[in-house]
């Protein structure tokens, strides 16, 4: 059997971590045999509004706990080590693995946005793109990337079509789509169920699920105080 090479880079704001995230990160890492995969939380999105966003720290903290006891994934503090907003280049020109050996993981719908990027159309220069198609998505299929790469890379060679076509860029590296389990779970609405005072049971990770449990004014400041369960002062 040959070797795992490459490391996969997950990023996001992770305003919390959920199972969809940990998942969408052992699939890609069990389909390419990936070293491991990193998940890698933004400390400030440029995408994003920062009101409602949980500290760095706290974010990465509950990455950590997602992934605790799960071979090949990890949790990578790189954007917590430097200033400015976490663009997605910076983030790629700083890590520390050969672009060759990068693989950008990122759902079909995000990557459709990857124009209105700074420097979105350079990314093939610094890592190969892995496109995964899940729910929630804006595009049940993967015909929007087949027409975003023709127009925007038209120099690209395509390797395979059908259900999961793939690419390769001028540069080198590749475009792979893959099609997953789909976890229709967004952050937004564990937050709302958060606030709400609901089970989170497996929609969260065992541990993140205890620490959102706990007493922590952070989660209170970024999202305000929950409701009191009926009976309970």
């Amino acid at each position: 059997m040959e070797p795992r090479q490459g490391v996969g880079i997950l990023g996001g704001s992770f305003n919390p971590v959920h199972t969809g995230h940990v998942r969408m990160a052992l699939e890609v890492l069990e389909r390419l045999r990936l070293e491991r995969v990193d998940l890698v939380p933004a400390s400030i999105p440029p995408h994003k509004p920062m009101k409602g966003l949980l500290p760095f720290d706290i974010r990465l903290g509950l990455c950590e706990l997602a992934v605790e006891g799960i071979h090949g994934l990890r949790a990578n503090p790189i954007e917590g080590e430097r200033s400015g907003p976490s663009y997605t280049c910076d983030t790629l020109e700083c890590y520390p693995t050969p672009p060759q050996e990068r693989f950008f993981i990122l759902g079909a719908g995000t990557l459709l946005e990857i124009p209105t990027w700074r420097h979105g159309l350079e990314i093939p220069a610094l890592a190969n793109l892995v496109c995964v198609n899940r729910g929630g998505d804006r595009c049940s299929g993967f015909e929007p990337v087949t027409r975003l790469v023709e127009e925007r890379w038209p120099d690209a060679t395509q390797l395979a079509s059908g259900r999961e076509p793939s690419w390769r860029f001028s540069s080198g590296a590749r475009l792979l789509c893959l099609s997953v389990p789909r976890l229709e779970i967004k952050a937004r609405d564990i937050r709302e169920r958060w606030l709400q005072g609901r089970d989170l049971s497996l929609l969260v990770p065992p541990a993140v699920q205890r620490a959102l449990q706990e007493d922590g004014s952070e989660f209170v400041q970024a999202w305000g105080r929950p409701q009191t369960a009926a009976g309970e002062e």
